[in-house]
């Protein structure tokens, strides 16, 4: 009996060398973790929303230093570290535990010496960025920083080793404990202080079962070794310049804004600076599962596979994050106000610049590079970032005020991408129109942008306030972005079956809605 041949994307049908089915088997996992971080994209996501409406715009700007000092140092410290487990967990499994050894130890290290400069240089950093209160918070936000550091190698383990629903389930828990045990001390007693204990209580406990299961997991392999470790340094030290490099480029913006701007103003720009968890949550699970599959084709001699794995990954993306700018870009006012209140609605602008970067997202170059070794590049690109920034972020600020700050960024962006697409072109050694799934790329945008035209229409039809606008222009624009996508025949028969379902359940909703209305009593 010949057999049935496995539904393929259109993508990457035809493409020589590639099992249809080793390039659908990315789906799953990605989705798998996707939902799994999806799960508290809700908790996380209102997080600041609730504290702008606690703290005063001070405090909150403070807040929003802090975990900015935060974020920068934990990114810059980790040196790659973490991050190089995907590259050597699928390639030596038998060496796993003390891959990941290596790795905890060097965070440790690290995480402590950057507590100690947060302790010793507090009084500095609070005169630099202009605001005095910062001073009193650096070794809590220090000892939060070296805790969570340590754990972030827990979920990067699993999915290298192919444990997807158990990354996928933890990405979910974890993110909605952190969002208990910020948002709980705060409520009970509404001040800066009571967030960050919760915060550090959160990452010990974190700390404690990450440690505890590597021990559960590994055993007596779970110990440093120090061949491995100078391999893992060695692969990792030009990834760790390029994010040193991508920290300062990607930072610089907040950075100018606080130096220049009070905590206020820069609480403002902070609100516009927001980012939706569901993109990050999209694109790393995405670029994490497509790694582990190129990583495991190149160790297989399948090199002829990696397009149409980037192909699958790519159009995968690209349903799904452009249409989220296409609602960002429509809802951007009511979903700030209703969020942070009218006080930070000259916010929406920022927002609206930032948003448009998603749209660079899709093409998940950083991913490939790394899979080819391609750490150096990486640097180059961030270097490239960074010029771009450093010479025009004035000339922005002063003619375009705080929009200026996140305009100069987004365009950074956009050049850097650009030559990574050339640089990916020359690895994979194909032509330009080949690269990525052009047509399908400019349908899917041109899609998108119809929703946003008919949801714009949706909402200039009605006079609402800010949430039931939300949820009116949202149902608009996600019920005319389905449905052109199965009026242009982009989506697979799987994917066509799902939404086609989804549609109805929409519609036998709304079905009831009207019939529950129609019994209601009229007021005369």
């Amino acid at each position: 009996m010949t057999p049935i041949p496995a539904p393929s994307s259109p993508d990457t049908e035809g493409l020589p060398g590639v099992d249809p089915r080793s390039v659908d088997s990315s789906l799953k996992p990605a989705l798998f973790l996707m939902s799994g971080r999806t799960v508290a994209f809700i908790a996380t996501f209102f997080v600041p929303a609730v504290l702008a409406r606690i703290f005063s715009q001070e405090e909150f700007g403070t807040y929003k230093q802090l975990f900015l000092v935060w974020a920068t140092l934990s990114a810059a410290a980790q040196f790659g570290m973490a991050e190089s487990l995907f590259y050597f967990l699928p390639l030596a499994p038998r060496s796993a535990g003390r891959y990941v050894a290596n790795s905890v130890l060097f965070l440790a290290v690290s995480g402590l010496a950057c507590l100690a400069l947060l302790a010793a240089e507090g009084s500095r950093l609070a005169s630099w960025l202009g605001n005095r209160a910062l001073e009193a918070h650096t070794t809590f936000i220090g000892l939060f920083l070296v805790l969570m550091m340590v754990s972030t190698v827990l979920e990067i383990v699993m999915v290298a080793r192919g444990r997807y629903l158990s990354a996928s389930s933890l990405y979910g828990l974890s993110d909605l404990v952190r969002a208990a045990f910020l948002l709980v001390p705060v409520l009970l007693v509404p001040r800066l202080e009571s967030l960050l204990v919760g915060a550090v209580v959160f990452a010990a406990l974190r700390f404690g079962s990450t440690i505890g299961y590597f021990m559960h997991a590994f055993g007596a392999d779970f110990r440093p070794q120090a061949t491995l470790l100078r391999s893992q340094l060695a692969y990792a030290a030009p990834f760790a310049l390029a994010v040193l490099v991508d920290i300062f480029q990607s930072t610089l913006h907040q950075y100018a804004v606080s130096y220049h701007f009070d905590a206020a103003t820069f609480a403002v720009y902070s609100v516009g600076c927001l980012q939706i968890p569901f993109v990050e949550f999209a694109a790393g699970s995405a670029c994490n599962v497509m790694m582990v599959r190129m990583s495991e084709a190149i160790r297989d001699g399948r090199t002829a596979a990696l397009p149409a794995i980037w192909h699958s990954t790519t159009r995968q993306l690209a349903l799904i994050l452009f249409p989220v700018v296409g609602l960002l870009l429509t809802t951007a006012h009511p979903l700030i106000v209703f969020l942070f209140t009218e006080q930070y609605a000259a916010s929406v602008p920022i927002f609206m610049i930032g948003s448009t970067s998603i749209l660079l997202t899709t093409v998940v170059t950083a991913g490939v590079l790394r899979v080819h070794a391609e750490t150096r590049f990486i640097l180059l690109l961030n270097v490239v970032k960074a010029l771009v920034i450093v010479s025009f972020i004035h000339s922005f600020v002063a003619a375009f005020h705080l929009a200026g700050a996140m305009l100069v960024t987004v365009l950074a962006g956009a050049v850097a991408t650009l030559l990574a697409l050339v640089r990916i072109k020359a690895l994979m050694r194909v032509d330009f129109s080949a690269l990525v799934p052009w047509p399908t790329l400019a349908t899917i945008l041109g899609v998108a942008v119809a929703a946003s035209v008919a949801a714009r229409m949706v909402e200039a039809a009605v006079d609402l306030s800010p949430l039931p606008a939300l949820i009116l222009t949202g149902f608009a624009y996600t019920a005319t972005y389905l449905g052109l996508l199965l009026i242009f025949g982009l989506l697979t028969e799987q994917e066509r079956l799902a939404v086609t379902s989804r549609l109805r359940q929409w519609t036998k909703g709304v079905a009831r809605i009207g019939d529950v209305g129609s019994k209601l009593p009229r007021a005369d």
